[in-house]
């Protein structure tokens, strides 16, 4: 939801210049003098007025942060509820295996908080199960969905095969590892998405299914949560899209909280079908050459290091909101402000991307072609 265009706002005059002669036209009206700029009092004055600037500056941040668009931290949180409160912090889930030593004759028990852990952690990363579970006589395996002992983005990015330390001994289980890579940790939410929110709450008392409203609902559903697409495909129809903070792409646990929120009966109106997904990916590659000027040559690796965090930036940008289109030209502008004299790209090229897709990148080479004339 665009932001209208408005002035910054005042509620107090914080010029000290202005204070100044208004202390001087309240003085010389009360004693019928008029000051001459040598006079002791002339300092006084100003000596006040800059004790008054300064609480005219704090009365102006006190003032602003009340509204929403300023409104910081607590504030924020006072001014979203009770009908939206922050999201809170997650943690990240993955699905883990656990294998047996020999099929046994009678079921083994997994129980409720079997700790594992990623190989080398040291105990300082752990992960749970939340429900008991069983192997069945016979069988050697079992999936398992567990979730991060620490809530919040710390959990993400461990590869599949990587959480394989069983912390809690269990009799026959000889191997555990994960099968996905571990996603959908989210750290509490932070000003401007929390902000945004409430800013669509109103969306949210509607039950006509407008888009704005099923945006706000899936976005409850997980701080992880950082863009939501609503699209109707038929009358009747919708289909919701959420993408995960980072461009990652929402697991399945995350979905199935979509769909429970969504077709809540206060909130999906009956004659909606709706259909939760994950989004389209859309491939591309980074090939390009970069030239830095010769004028510049003693600043050319700190140029490279600036051109590279650009790259970085630019591929995070790209797959962080559903339906940006693959642009060159940001790439470009990008590593031009990063230092480079001029960029030759010969992809990615200008593809347009629809509300159900995401661009994710694949390979990237940006090469350095050397110095060049301005």
């Amino acid at each position: 939801m665009a932001l209208v265009e408005l002035p910054d706002i005042k509620f107090v005059e914080d010029d000290v210049n202005k204070v100044f002669e208004e202390l001087v036209t309240v003085f010389q009206g009360m004693t019928g003098r008029v000051l001459n700029r040598a006079d002791p009092e002339m300092f006084v004055l100003r000596a006040f007025a800059q004790l008054f600037v300064q609480q005219r500056v704090l009365i102006n941040q006190v003032a602003k942060g009340e509204l929403l668009r300023y409104a910081k931290g607590v504030i924020l949180d006072y001014l979203g509820d009770p009908e939206t409160p922050r999201l809170q912090a997650e943690p990240a889930l993955t699905t883990e295996r656990f294998t047996l030593s020999i099929p046994l004759v009678t079921p083994q028990i997994i129980p409720a908080g079997t700790r594992v852990a990623p190989e080398g952690a040291e105990g300082s990363i752990l992960f749970a199960t939340q429900n008991a579970v069983t192997i069945p006589a016979g069988v050697t395996q079992i999936d398992v969905l567990v979730e991060c002992t620490v809530p919040g983005i710390i959990g993400n990015g461990f590869l599949p095969g990587q959480i394989n330390s069983l912390i809690d001994p269990l009799p026959f289980v000889a191997s555990v590892s994960n099968q996905t890579t571990t996603t959908g940790g989210a750290d509490t939410e932070d000003d401007d998405s929390y902000r945004e929110r409430i800013r669509m709450a109103p969306e949210s008392f509607s039950t006509a299914g407008p888009d704005q409203g099923y945006v706000y609902w899936a976005k409850t559903a997980s701080a992880a949560i950082v863009d939501v697409a609503a699209v109707k495909e038929a009358p009747g129809e919708v289909t919701i899209v959420p993408l995960l903070e980072g461009g990652v792409m929402p697991t399945q646990p995350v979905l199935d909280a979509v769909t429970e929120k969504v077709n809540a009966r206060r909130i999906r109106p009956l004659t909606d079908k709706v259909t939760v997904q994950a989004p389209e990916a859309v491939p591309y590659n980074i090939e390009l050459t970069y030239y830095i000027s010769r004028d510049r040559a003693a600043e050319s690796v700190v140029i490279k290091d600036a051109v590279k965090e650009a790259v970085a930036s630019y591929v995070l940008w790209q797959k962080s909101k559903l339906g940006r289109h693959i642009n060159q030209s940001e790439l470009i502008g990008r590593i031009m402000n990063a230092g480079a004299l001029r960029v030759n790209v010969v992809s990615p090229v200008y593809t347009a991307i629809t509300d159900l897709q995401v661009a994710q990148d694949v390979a990237i080479n940006a090469t350095f072609g050397g110095l060049a004339d301005d």
